[in-house]
This record gives structure tokens, C-alpha cells and sequence, in this order.
């Protein structure tokens, strides 16, 4: 299976001659659209960059959070079987397909770049497996069992989400590297867990330990 043109397209407009390779993941029956990570081996020039800082493609990526939680709803599938589940941010899909095979009622990916849709459409025909898909988070209605988030939370002004996310679910699964006890009163701290991101950026050792965080609306 060739790599869809849409999303080979804006990659190559971002980074030249960047491909996507379908990639198995490793600990998980998955597969991904995903950037070749020998392009990434490379220096990049002052225009690329500048391309890549203003959108960067989060969804050529499968994020060490990402890759964790799949692992983990395969591990654990009474989280997400038989119930209505939304994937907030949910970049390349990973989870969001995860939550499909580990036997949810209904899984919708949510994220606000429509490229992100494209490669959630386009992982999850990769995976066979059926997704709903959203742009506009606060436009859902309060209907989801659990909020599934994973490495949304890089940036510390994006805490205030941690409300929003039980405003449309009952529960939050909440996977991060990068913020750690960030101390809400309805999240505590129930898994750390193992990954690394795909393909590898070189990230600091302690960007491969994610803490997974539940949360139950009061």
C-alpha cells in the first residue's frame, strides 16, 4: 500500500523530499503513516525550519504518550470496551485506533488540523478499523464515556483543558511526558509507563517516561 497523496504532499511541501512509510509499532499489533525517520537524520534548512515551527506535523509522528497508551488500552481493554470514547488531539491516531481494537463502542478522533484528520482517515484504513472524526472539540456534545488525551499537556497553558475534558466525558485518561503532577484535585497519578516516540527524535531519557493520569467527573 502507497502512501496517501494528500498527506505525502504536505509533507513534501514542509520538507522536501520527507516520505511516509507505513511502520509497524513496536509492542503492538498497529501500523502508522510515518514520517522516514532517516529524513530526519539531516540538517535541516533555515526555510524548512521556519516551515516546520509555523506547522509542524505532529501527525507524521507517533508521540512516546501515544505509542504508551495504545499499549496500555490493549493491556487493559475494561477502560474503553463497550463504551463511547473521544481521542482529543488526537494527531496520528494511534490512540483512537487503539481504543477501536481493544473493543470501544464508538471511538471519535478529535484534533483541530485537518491534516490530522487525514492521517487519522488514513491509519485507521491502515488498520481496518472504523473511526468518527471531529474538529471542534467544545462542538461535541457532553454523550463520551471516557476522554482519551495523549501529549497534549507540553504546554503549561494548556491545564485549563483538564476541565474541559469532563465537561464532554465522564472520565479522562490523561498520557503525558513532558508536564508531570500538575496537582488537580479529580486527577491522580495511576501508571508510569514506557515509550519512546517514533521515529526517533534522540529526546532526552526522561521524554520516555509518561505518566498516566484518571480522572472521574465529580
Amino acid at each position: 500500500m502507497s502512501a496517501p497523496l494528500d498527506l505525502q504532499r504536505a509533507l513534501g511541501e514542509l520538507l522536501g523530499d520527507a516520505r511516509l512509510v507505513d511502520c509497524q509499532l513496536p509492542g503492538t499489533e498497529l501500523k502508522l503513516w510515518l514520517i522516514d525517520g532517516d529524513n530526519m537524520d539531516r540538517a535541516f534548512t533555515p526555510e524548512e525550519t521556519r516551515r516546520i515551527l509555523h506547522e509542524p506535523p505532529y501527525w507524521c509522528f507517533c508521540w512516546a504518550s501515544g505509542l504508551a497508551v495504545a499499549r496500555y488500552l490493549a493491556q487493559f481493554p475494561e477502560w474503553v470496551k463497550g463504551k463511547r470514547i473521544l481521542d482529543f488531539g488526537a494527531g496520528s491516531g494511534v490512540a483512537a485506533i487503539a481504543a477501536v481494537k481493544a473493543g470501544a463502542l464508538e471511538v471519535v478522533a478529535c484534533d483541530l488540523d485537518p491534516l490530522a484528520i487525514a492521517a487519522c482517515r488514513a491509519n485507521a484504513e491502515l488498520n481496518d478499523v472504523q473511526l468518527h472524526y471531529s474538529t471542534d472539540f467544545f462542538a461535541e456534545a457532553d454523550r463520551f464515556d471516557l476522554i482519551l488525551v495523549a501529549d497534549v499537556l507540553y504546554d503549561r497553558a494548556n491545564l485549563p483543558l483538564l476541565d474541559e475534558f469532563l465537561s464532554r466525558g465522564q472520565e479522562a485518561l490523561v498520557a503525558d511526558s513532558r508536564v508531570r503532577d500538575f496537582r488537580h484535585p479529580l486527577y491522580r497519578r495511576i501508571e508510569m509507563l514506557e515509550a519512546m516516540t517514533l521515529p526517533d527524535l534522540a529526546e532526552p531519557e526522561e521524554f520516555r517516561h509518561v505518566s498516566l493520569y484518571h480522572a472521574r467527573r465529580a
